[in-house]
């Protein structure tokens, strides 16, 4: 098991690497992800070594953590990079990471020159009543556009846009972004799909693919389904209907992992953002999955569509979780709670771990749970609680997880990458606080994610009070699911 979990990690780690940093730094790839890889391969030889017996050091515990990002910061700098134009100053990200972050890296793909007189088109796009243009910069693959907005940054990025639709057609992506000295600019950066003849030919819908995925973790959750129903998986040959069992616990966490998909999947269509089919990832162990996902491969338009898109997947999938938890907890049976409970459990779990867990184990068992009982759970029940585990991680407001998305929404990019580095540095205080609810392996994933979320084309424009609102209510989700009961409540109310 230790050793799928450390290829898995590093495998995700080398593809996250690859996708961020490899073409704007010359460092080679696989020294970034060594570095990554550190604190968890000290960790795991520390086990592997000594066992669980004894206790890790504090120095080996923290100080990796500390080290090898900076050591990874360092090595990204040393070969980062240069912008082509010598003599423009870098108050900007460079042309190739803006636009690595705007739209996939299509090969071949450089930005056509503009002579003196399509600049002068270029300028007469931009009204002096909308946005007062006063300087244009040209970079290898984008022409930077810096002046004054004199209107709202929704009339103005509209106008903008159509004016240089009409003037240059689907040549240019147009990037509207705030700058260091939160004055915002525009950016025109290659539009990968004014080189395709037809986009429609692109394979975004592999139905025969996504379908494939889908039956093959039905029948991988189902064999660990099995298990879960405490049923023998080595009688399958004699007794093939002992799949049956595995059915329910697979079925629920499907239903959940899909549902959340398909929400995103269908607001993105709204929105009219190019995205694949919902993907299942099938394993042969573990729970069965490593879970689902889709992939955008056009930009976003702007806060709002990409506020809606990532909200849409917690809350459809919170909503499919609640009924298959409660059924499957009133389902369940309560039993002594052990010397050494751990979280996840499925034979005897304790439910004060989480707060709506309990609130939820309450209400579904009534009085036969107190605080000296445990929950042996039902297979639905056992992916009712993985959906709430899948539902916080995924709303952890850290990078491209659909919590960073939301907070990039409702704060903008800047702010959301201070709102993510104090995440990741309080989940690995709570790892200290509480270092049995596997908060450290958590804190651990979050800090080998990109902290930083891809920019929208329009993404100065600020949400409404609603949306600003339904975003405050996710993140109260996430508390409410990832922190435990406290003592008093618990003995008050007897969970």
């Amino acid at each position: 098991m230790t050793f799928w979990f450390f290829l898995l990690l590093g495998l995700l780690t080398y593809w996250t690497v690859q996708r961020s940093v490899a073409g704007i730094t010359r460092t080679p790839v696989w020294i970034l992800w060594l570095v990554l890889m550190t604190p968890a391969l000290i960790w795991g030889g520390w086990t592997l070594v000594n066992g669980t017996s004894k206790t890790l050091p504090q120095v080996l515990l923290i100080g990796p953590l500390i080290v090898c990002p900076v050591l990874y910061w360092v090595l990204f700098l040393w070969g980062r990079r240069g912008p082509n134009p010598p003599a423009i100053p870098q108050t900007e990200p460079p042309a190739p990471e803006l636009i690595k972050r705007v739209t996939p890296v299509v090969e071949n793909v450089t930005l056509r020159p503009i002579d003196q007189t399509e600049e002068k088109q270029l300028r007469n796009c931009f009204s002096w009543s909308v946005y007062y243009i006063q300087n244009i910069e040209y970079r290898a693959q984008a022409v930077i556009c810096r002046g004054q907005l004199r209107t709202s940054p929704d009339k103005a990025y509209e106008q903008i846009s159509a004016n240089i639709q009409a003037q240059f057609g689907d040549r240019f992506l147009i990037v509207f972004q705030e700058g260091p000295n939160d004055k915002p600019f525009f950016v025109l950066v290659p539009n990968p799909q004014a080189t395709k003849a037809d986009t429609r030919s692109e394979p975004l819908a592999r139905p025969f693919l996504a379908l494939s995925l889908m039956i093959a973790t039905l029948f991988t959750t189902t064999l660990v389904g099995v298990g879960i129903a405490h049923s023998d998986l080595a009688t399958l040959s004699s007794n093939p209907a002992v799949l049956l069992k595995g059915l329910p616990y697979s079925l629920a966490l499907m239903t959940i992992l899909g549902v959340h998909e398909l929400a995103h999947y269908l607001a993105a269509r709204f929105y009219k953002v190019r995205t694949t089919l919902p993907y299942f990832i099938p394993v042969p162990f573990f729970l069965g999955t490593f879970g689902a996902f889709i992939q955008m491969r056009s930009p976003v338009p702007n806060r709002k569509a990409l506020f809606d898109i990532s909200i849409a997947g917690p809350i459809a999938g919170f909503v499919a979780t609640v009924p298959l938890l409660m059924w499957g907890l009133a389902h369940s049976h309560v039993v002594p709670l052990g010397d050494k409970p751990e979280l996840f459990r499925p034979d005897a779990m304790n439910p004060r771990y989480s707060f709506l867990l309990a609130m939820l184990s309450k209400l579904a068992l009534g009085s036969s749970l107190t605080t000296q009982t445990a929950i042996d759970l039902h297979p639905v029940a056992v992916a009712g609680f993985l959906g709430l585990i899948v539902t916080a991680l995924n709303l952890m407001p850290v990078g491209q997880l659909d919590g960073g998305h939301i907070v990039h929404a409702m704060f903008g990019q800047k702010n959301a990458i201070t709102i993510g580095q104090f995440a990741r540095f309080l989940l690995l205080g709570l790892s200290l606080v509480h270092p049995g609810r596997d908060f450290f392996l958590w804190a651990v994933i979050l800090f080998f994610m990109p902290i930083v979320d891809e920019p929208t084309l329009n993404d100065v424009t600020e949400l409404d009070n609603k949306r600003d609102i339904w975003g405050l209510l996710a993140l109260a989700l996430l508390v409410v699911i990832v922190l435990p009961v406290p003592k008093v409540l618990a003995n008050l109310w007897q969970i």
